[in-house]
């Protein structure tokens, strides 16, 4: 332990704070580390109103910038593989049903049946109690099965339910959830809760990753969205995540800049590496090699891996094919030689 305890500035640096304050790389995996550690709302609330602000207009300037970045055509080929890779491939509707995931989770292992060549998705993610027809439907293939839980997609539901909800998608196979916070309690200024609730689904995770959705369309700042990085970072999530995909806006470039920043700067102060995941409005090639682009300038090309970015876009998905192909083969296939999700 420190005799002088620091805590993570966003740039990079340290800045000193009380003693009671200690950092979380003194505890090793920030799972361990509880509000007794942090010793209550105010200490919690310094070091997130202590970040520094962002500059809206300059990250918006510098991710329009990123995203006017063009690639070689053996570059592209090469990014539309690993974006393939990276996506989570989702349902999430009222109206699902079992025969509707075991078909999914078949395009996951084989997005296109003509072609061997293309790489399986990262993972398929289902509402809890689809968890065990996914997880059966994709054995032996190594897709991930992730599960929403935590009352999705508004987080308001009591913490207990919360809890049960992890533990029988856990128990039912799923090797990540994807959490939600209450942005409500955000919003009020309520760190606390949303640091605890945190903090007690990562334990109920057990084994399984933990990816903590930020909801950023309504955190209204981009100084918003890097305190809940933060925060979220700090009570122990394995990803961070911009969106449920049912508020606008979802993700955008600005948005995820900052969250990368985030990650970067947070295994720079403690040495821990925590994921990425934009979900929401990613709909073509274009836009899943911009943020691509943006992971590598901004954290660097160790989070370019499906273990550490994700996509959730589905519906990406067949725009990758189709470009894939016209690559391949020089002839543009239509959306009709594609399964719909």
């Amino acid at each position: 332990m420190t005799s002088g305890p620091v805590v993570a500035r966003s740039g990079g640096g340290t800045e000193s704070r009380p003693d009671r304050f200690v950092r979380v790389a003194d505890f090793g995996d920030a799972g361990d580390v509880s509000m007794e550690t942090l010793t209550g709302a105010a200490e919690l609330r310094a070091f997130l109103h202590g970040l520094p602000g962002v500059d809206q207009v300059g990250t918006e300037e510098r991710a329009a910038r990123l995203a006017t970045r063009s690639i070689k055509t053996s570059a592209k080929a090469e990014a539309i593989d690993l974006a393939v890779s990276m996506v989570d491939l989702t349902t999430l509707e009222g109206a699902d049903t079992a025969g509707k995931v075991r078909a999914l989770c078949a395009k996951a292992a084989h997005p296109d049946p003509s072609d061997p060549s293309v790489p399986k998705v990262a993972a398929v993610c289902v509402y809890p109690d689809m968890v065990g027809v996914a997880v059966a439907a994709l054995a032996g293939t190594g897709i991930g099965v992730a599960s929403v839980a935590t009352a999705f997609p508004s987080g308001r539901a009591p913490l207990a339910a919360k809890l049960a909800d992890t533990r029988a998608a856990v128990e039912a196979g799923a090797s990540e959830i994807d959490m939600v916070i209450d942005r409500g309690a955000f919003l009020s200024g309520d760190l606390v809760k949303v640091h605890e609730e945190i903090v007690a689904v990562k334990d109920a995770c057990g084994g399984a990753h933990l990816k903590v959705i930020l909801e950023t369309g309504e955190l209204a700042t981009l100084d918003n969205v890097r305190r809940a990085s933060w925060l979220a970072m700090r009570a122990g999530a394995d990803f961070i995540k911009t969106s449920t995909g049912k508020v606008a806006p979802a993700a955008t470039l600005p948005v995820t800049l900052v969250m990368l920043e985030a990650v970067r700067d947070y295994r720079a102060e403690t040495g821990r590496q925590v994921g990425v995941k934009p979900a929401g409005g990613i709909k073509t090639t274009k836009d899943a090699i911009r943020y691509l682009v943006l992971v590598n300038e901004t954290a660097g090309p160790d989070w370019l891996t499906p273990r550490w970015f994700r996509l959730g876009a589905s519906s990406v998905l067949n725009d990758l094919l189709m470009q894939r192909r016209k690559l391949a083969t020089g002839v543009y296939a239509g959306p009709d030689y594609f399964t719909l999700d």
